[in-house]
């Protein structure tokens, strides 16, 4: 297929050298062209906007930062609404709002476009091994036209209803995470604070009922002191507040996420935004 990609970040990247080294023609954008030249130098084509991306592919894929960014990807001036081809998919693999996934398939639709709201769980490490949990929002048709692009970067994928339905599941994926980063941090501070080995501690109670994939790989990161992203703080504090609100339409109180929401917060302000989720840890130390 002719495929776009939009978004060539620490997870983009890995997600669109799959489906390079798939066989597919791959044209790709990102703002800071820097990032794209590994892929370049592997075939992938430049195009010098988004609007060149749509009005050449078959499926275009978006992993942009924030809601605000697919909104103007997609509803903007030249947005890919507005330019790609009749039939084109558009995949918006980014964690976003369920309220604007519907309204992109919405629009997509009345233009002969099919849309799919399919954000991902499972960090740069499943990224770089395509094993990345799936959470797809559409049409069951749409689903199937763009299941052979997703086994390409994942394992785990699962159409989870109608349009929007793919970020409602991501917002669970996220409440859960929250709380959980809780736990492990505090954990390996009670570990260290009571003059036990954390990796010791790690190995006995990773594979008990404490065990989680944050336990296990992003508790590893936190006690060789690795705090680099592989999903941003600032884009964590993104997606909950984007769960928040939407518990807050929903009429349900999350007393725990929301206080890892203010726990992060904290930590943005303290300089620690553009560092990995684990950097949690640094509020224990600081």
């Amino acid at each position: 297929m002719e495929i776009g990609f939009i978004g060539i970040g620490v997870m983009g990247k890995s997600m669109a050298g799959h489906l390079l080294a798939a066989g597919h023609r791959l044209r790709g954008y990102t703002r800071t062209k820097g990032k794209a030249e590994e892929l370049l130098a592997r075939g992938a084509i430049w195009q010098e906007s988004p609007a060149e991306v749509a009005a050449l592919s078959e499926a275009v894929i978006t992993m942009v930062g924030y809601p605000s960014d697919v909104e103007q990807m997609y509803f903007g001036e030249h947005g890919l609404i507005q330019c790609s081809k009749p039939g084109t998919l558009l995949i918006d693999m980014t964690t976003s709002s369920p309220a604007l996934a519907r309204r992109i398939y919405e629009a997509a639709s009345r233009r002969g476009l099919r849309a799919l709201d399919a954000p991902v769980s499972g960090g740069d490490i499943g990224a770089r091994e395509a094993r990345l949990s799936i959470m797809v929002g559409g049409s069951a048709e749409a689903f199937e036209a763009a299941r052979p692009l997703f086994e390409r970067m994942g394992k785990n994928i699962v159409l989870q209803g109608g349009p929007g339905a793919g970020q409602h599941t991501k917002m669970a994926n996220q409440i859960a995470i929250a709380s959980g980063m809780l736990g492990v941090c505090e954990a390996i501070a009670y570990a260290e604070k009571a003059g036990l080995d954390p990796m010791t501690v790690l190995s006995s109670i990773e594979s008990g009922a404490a065990g989680s994939w944050s336990l296990s790989n992003l508790g590893r990161r936190i006690i060789d002191g690795n705090f680099e992203p592989g999903f941003f703080v600032k884009h964590f504090i993104k997606d909950m507040k984007i769960a928040l609100d939407s518990a807050e339409e929903l009429g349900i109180d999350l007393p725990g996420l929301a206080l890892a929401r203010s726990m992060y917060e904290r930590l943005s302000e303290l300089g620690y935004a553009e560092k990995g989720t684990q950097a949690l840890y640094k509020l224990y130390q600081d």
